[in-house]
């Protein structure tokens, strides 16, 4: 069945590429770029396909069982921008030409000296051998990974003032939907993706699963972030994350500022497993719906002004430069 969704997969990207991709990337001279064009045509299937999903079964969701009506439409309507633009490929366009060369560089360097990567798959055939042999272990094993590097990314994200300028962004929506997930400072999206990049290098991920795991925790992160409320229970709930343990994360005052206006404390900051914040004694399993945001959008500071995030795409990534320089 693994491989049968491989195939048709391979058969959609290879169509897509050749009715779509190929003739645009040829109209603008870039002939010398067919390679790298196919490999983001397999992204933008993936974006595709998320998106899809989003629309067919995690929006059906949202309207059967809303935590909260919606008010704000047009906030939602920028996080619809957010998620197009990273999922179908403009924001990996970016990278793919600012940040793929000096990796290919910096790590070609590496190599030359004498700096082998380390191969998870090897390792661990070795210690106990056989057990990635079947592909849905090898990837449920980089899945756990990966969401271990995630949690750290996360709680950093929180930590250090100077980031949390940039995540702010992303905790300043107050109406959570399915879109939220990519509502981010570019800058910070940028930092994250390097980590996780050198971590796939470091690791040795085939692309093809390195694409599906990070395919898989974007979907389930635009799950986590729908207006739904929904919980999995006592023994769900601390196997994997639902919509009411992030939106937890997301709470004024609860989630990501408890011990002041900023950013020490916090719950809940795992991706998918929760297994990380129980360990690290960041979970929070309290079955409640608080509201959204961030404590200085509601709590006037001491000249009575209330912190302002931006109300569109550009204006929310200008603050978070002015934020990031301590001039908002």
């Amino acid at each position: 069945m693994l491989q049968w969704w491989t195939d048709v997969f391979s058969q959609a990207q290879q169509w897509l590429f050749e009715a779509v991709v190929q003739p645009v990337v040829f109209a603008l001279g870039m002939g010398n770029l067919l390679e790298d064009a196919f490999r983001a045509t397999g992204w933008l299937l993936v974006g595709l396909i998320q998106i899809a999903v989003m629309l067919a079964l995690i929006a059906p969701l949202q309207r059967w069982r809303p935590v909260e009506a919606v008010t704000d439409r047009a906030a939602i309507r920028t996080d619809i921008l957010y998620t197009l633009i990273h999922r179908l490929g403009l924001f990996r366009l970016v990278l793919f030409f600012a940040l793929d060369p000096l990796f290919d560089t910096l790590f070609g360097m590496a190599r030359v000296e004498g700096l082998r990567t380390f191969h998870l798959d090897e390792w661990l055939s070795a210690w106990w051998p056989g057990v990635t042999d079947h592909p849905l272990v090898s990837f449920a094993l980089y899945l756990v990974v990966f969401d271990f590097v995630n949690y750290w990314i996360h709680r950093g994200q929180h930590q250090f003032n100077w980031w949390w300028s940039l995540h702010a962004l992303h905790h300043s929506q107050r109406q959570m939907s399915m879109w939220s997930d990519n509502r981010n400072h570019l800058f910070d999206d940028v930092l994250r993706d390097v980590i996780i990049a050198v971590v796939a290098q470091l690791i040795g991920i085939a692309p093809a699963q390195f694409v599906a795991v990070v395919a898989f925790t974007q979907l389930s992160e635009n799950f986590q972030h729908a207006n739904l409320r929904l919980w999995f229970g006592t023994v769900g709930e601390r196997l994997w994350i639902s919509p009411r343990f992030h939106r937890r994360h997301h709470s004024i005052g609860i989630g990501h500022e408890s011990e002041g206006p900023q950013t020490l404390g916090g719950c809940n900051f795992g991706v998918l497993l929760p297994w990380w914040d129980m360990l690290f004694g960041t979970a929070d399993f309290q079955l409640r719906y608080e509201p959204t945001g961030i404590r200085d959008q509601v709590e006037p500071d001491a000249r009575g002004r209330l912190r302002d995030y931006g109300s569109g795409f550009w204006q929310q990534q200008w603050r978070g430069v002015l934020r990031l320089f301590g001039k908002a």
